[in-house]
């Protein structure tokens, strides 16, 4: 299965620091999502890379973190 796990940041600067650092160990831009305006970076995984996604998100001190199953549109 495939998840979406989602963090908001109090600020801009740690949104995109977490989203630079996602990007840095390679995770595919295509499945990142960066939202300037709401601070929150999401990123598409399978469930094993899940726990990995959230130790990064987790680093840069997000005011909140969830996931939900990845519906395909």
């Amino acid at each position: 299965m495939t998840q979406t796990v989602t963090a908001k940041y109090q600020d801009l600067m740690k949104a995109t620091n977490a989203y630079d650092e996602l990007i840095s160990e390679g995770y595919p831009r295509e499945n990142l999502y960066f939202d300037k305006e709401e601070h929150q970076v999401k990123v598409i995984v399978p469930d094993e890379a899940k726990p990995e996604a959230e130790l990064i998100l987790n680093r840069h001190q997000p005011a909140d973190l969830w996931f939900r199953p990845f519906e395909e549109q």
